[in-house]
């Protein structure tokens, strides 16, 4: 109940760390039918390919060591001769298809997820120990579908297996009257029609097992809101520290930016809600902005101007659009140049004045 009530809860996708971190613990979806579908194939292949070429050469050695029987000799060095000869034929007989069917079984297990190494999978669990939890893996919801899907898919495969055999009823009952050196191409024919039709069927419940069982662990991977929370906080840092952080900064932003306003050249204001400060000398491009600041911090920055007898000029429209337009230590953009020459002009010649 308990288990129950926690998958209700897990609401949520799947993150791709999430994904990640399944898969390097070797809980991957993972579809049988698929990989029985691959070594189906291969054993058809293989043995449409080396079937009857394997059944004559076998049938040829196997005639002339009976037909030659008699003159074999029992010493152990004409035993060893024949072990080696028949060690040579059951590797070629064998030994091939085999290899198709090695090939087919990794390629099944690849074509469903990426190469996986993981010994977690392998490690011992004690809670499969319980007797709960073998109850429920005996009589559960999964060994229910489990069950029903291996009826459903003998039914369909006997089903296809006969209908595919129906059209070859008679021919089988007259396989007895046939020689023997005929009987093997028929019955050859006969497998690899079983074997074709099985292996067409087999792309149906290969997909829908894939399908399912893709379906099955996106929904077991999926999440709660509080895991999803806890992975932002572990991918992304703790938001609490990252706001102290962000505090920080700007607070030592925001020193750095005071201590530069005994250098600026003017302070233009609205008069109480911004100031920006303009420092300009001869040889630059352009004015820099300083310092700028809305209520608390442009009221420090007119009090610093004060001290250090920096001119503080009041142009409301200006003084928002500096705001607004113009970063920190970056020069003012073009088409406030005008109004700005205008202030820093006055500025001079006020100073000139004042000397």
């Amino acid at each position: 109940m308990a288990e129950d009530g926690d998958q209700e809860d897990r609401t949520e996708e799947p993150t791709q760390r999430k994904l990640d971190q399944a898969l390097e613990k070797g809980d991957v979806a993972k579809s049988t039918e698929v990989s029985t579908f691959f070594l189906l194939g291969a054993a058809t292949l293989s043995f449409m390919i080396f079937a009857g070429q394997n059944s004559r050469d076998l049938g040829i050695s196997l005639q002339s060591f009976l037909g030659n029987i008699h003159q074999i000799s029992l010493d152990g060095q004409s035993l060893s001769m024949i072990g080696r000869k028949s060690l040579i034929i059951g590797i070629t007989a064998i030994g091939i298809p085999m290899l198709f069917l090695v090939i087919a079984g990794i390629a099944g297990n690849m074509s469903q997820h990426r190469l996986v190494w993981s010994v977690e999978a392998l490690a011992p669990k004690f809670s499969r120990l319980s007797p709960m939890a073998g109850f429920k893996r005996v009589f559960g919801k999964e060994a229910l579908v489990q069950f029903l899907k291996g009826l459903l898919k003998m039914t369909i495969v006997g089903i296809a297996v006969a209908v595919a055999l129906w059209p070859e009823r008679l021919k089988l009952e007259s396989l007895v009257q046939v020689d023997v050196a005929a009987l093997a191409p028929e019955i050859l024919k006969l497998i690899l029609k079983l074997m074709g039709t099985t292996l067409a069927i087999f792309v149906f419940i290969a997909g829908g097992d894939f399908v399912y069982q893709r379906f099955t662990w996106m929904k077991r991977q999926k999440m709660t809101r509080q895991e999803i929370k806890e992975e932002q906080k572990e991918t992304d840092g703790n938001p609490e520290i990252k706001q102290k952080i962000k505090q920080l900064r700007s607070r030592a932003a925001r020193k750095r930016m005071m201590a530069a306003v005994p250098k600026a050249s003017v302070i233009i204001t609205n008069p109480t809600h911004f100031a920006v400060a303009l420092r300009y000398e001869q040889g630059m491009n352009a004015p820099i902005c300083v310092a700028k600041g809305l209520d608390a911090i442009a009221l420090k920055i007119r009090e610093i101007a004060g001290e250090h007898n920096i001119p503080i000029v009041e142009d409301k429209p200006l003084a928002r659009a500096l705001h607004a337009g113009v970063d920190i230590d970056g020069e003012i953009p073009a088409e406030h140049y005008k109004a700005v020459a205008e202030v820093i002009g006055y500025v001079m010649r006020f100073r000139k004045k004042a000397n």
